[in-house]
């Protein structure tokens, strides 16, 4: 879809729906035009228990589909038959604006019978069984699209969108010229990198550690999603951990004693590393939550784990910098531009929360890439808005016949 063909104009109420960790999100999106455009957003997050995530597709649809039941109970909208964009945050072959297949599921989720079957029908099929009300889903989006998009309504210029948090992906907007399947030469469609895949042909062995392999080998899905398992904020705790036993074999750390709690996989959280990088932070403090994880640790070991933590976070920025750089580099020279300016819409938490992650990545951009002007703007209001504003576009122009 061309950001040519979105005017902004669109109007009414649309559901969203944002799948993509252990949290699933529905909101009801009010977008209206005149004087003053506005969109207004109306919210709850829902747990997905981890037996629900690594269970059925049955029963993962199904929960989703109870999430939906009581958020339109919240809403009183159980009887208006509203239409919904789905942000599904994982690696899919679309084909078409409502049709996605699964390709494999990642970031912790291994639901059974989903794989290699259209999510959006699994949808239906799930609203179908519960009987309680009825939706038409008109978009599919990647939570890329609906970042680039929700910032787009904001800044036109605004042709990129990144994901840095629990998953790490990047989507752009592409000449139709360039792309080589799909018929017509004006405009411009969104392309979809799933750069979190890149490594499955071996091509980064050569700057992979044996700490990234002990990761990928103890993940749910080994050899693949190798670069996401370099970058993404679900698993950098894991590096960091691979790496503190590695010490403490050596005896560099924890007085050599390797124990319980430190073979317990996933107790270096994302937030646990942002706390210990921070500035603001004395090696006491940092000692306090090395302790509070059931780590005996002295102020050596504390000021050890953290250059641990700081050279993995430094390298996922780099390397989610080193990216973006090629990626807009790209897009300067299929224009045929001396220069490039363009804006990056970005969410995740990992770019919002950790100290240092966002300046790393963009003094990386800006080294790589010094014939483009890249500006990085937050998405305050997650995927969902640019969802539903998708299933505007393609209500008014319509896309979509229900």
């Amino acid at each position: 879809m061309s950001l040519s063909v979105v005017t902004f104009t669109e109007r009414g109420k649309y559901l969203a729906l944002d799948l993509g960790g252990t949290n699933f999100r529905v909101l009801v999106v009010k977008i209206r035009t005149g004087m003053r455009n506005s969109v207004r957003m109306y919210n709850k997050i829902y747990a997905i228990p981890l037996e629900i995530m690594q269970g059925t597709g049955e029963e993962l649809f199904d929960h989703i589909v109870q999430c939906i039941s009581d958020f339109l109970d919240y809403m009183g909208m159980k009887n208006t038959r509203l239409p919904l964009g789905f942000t599904f945050s994982f690696p899919c072959n679309q084909t078409g604006i409502d049709k996605g297949d699964l390709v494999s599921w990642t970031k912790g989720f291994k639901a059974t019978d989903c794989e290699g079957y259209d999510v959006v029908d699994l949808l239906r099929e799930a609203i179908k069984r519960r009987n309680e009300f009825d939706l038409d889903i008109v978009a599919i989006v990647n939570d890329t699209v609906g970042t680039m998009m929700t910032c787009a309504y904001e800044d036109p210029k605004c042709q990129i969108g990144l994901i840095a948090g629990t998953g790490s992906n990047v989507c752009y907007m592409e000449e139709m010229n360039n792309i080589e399947f799909v018929e017509g030469d004006e405009g411009q469609m969104c392309v979809n990198t799933e750069w979190g895949g890149f490594g499955e042909n071996d091509n980064t062995e050569d700057i992979r550690t044996r700490y990234d392999r002990e990761v990928d080998g103890g993940s749910l899905n080994p050899g693949k999603q190798r670069f996401e398992k370099m970058t993404s904020g679900m698993y950098l705790g894991e590096i960091v951990r691979q790496i503190l036993i590695d010490l403490t074999k050596r005896g560099l750390l924890f007085r050599g004693r390797i124990t319980e709690r430190l073979k317990t996989k996933g107790i270096f959280e994302t937030k646990f590393l942002s706390q210990i990088e921070s500035d603001r932070l004395a090696l006491l403090q940092v000692r306090s939550i090395l302790q509070s994880l059931g780590l005996d640790s002295t102020c050596d070991d504390s000021i050890i784990v953290k250059e641990v933590c700081g050279a993995v976070s430094r390298r996922a920025a780099q390397l989610c910098g080193a990216g973006m750089a090629a990626v807009v580099d790209k897009i300067r020279e299929n224009r045929g531009l001396d220069h490039l300016e363009i804006t990056v819409g970005v969410d995740g938490t990992l770019y919002k929360l950790h100290p240092h992650f966002s300046t790393i990545l963009k003094d990386t951009v800006r080294e790589l890439a010094p014939n483009c002007k890249v500006d990085f703007i937050l998405s305050e209001d997650g995927s969902g808005k640019g969802a539903a504003l998708i299933t505007a576009v393609m209500l008014t122009l319509g896309f979509f016949k229900g």
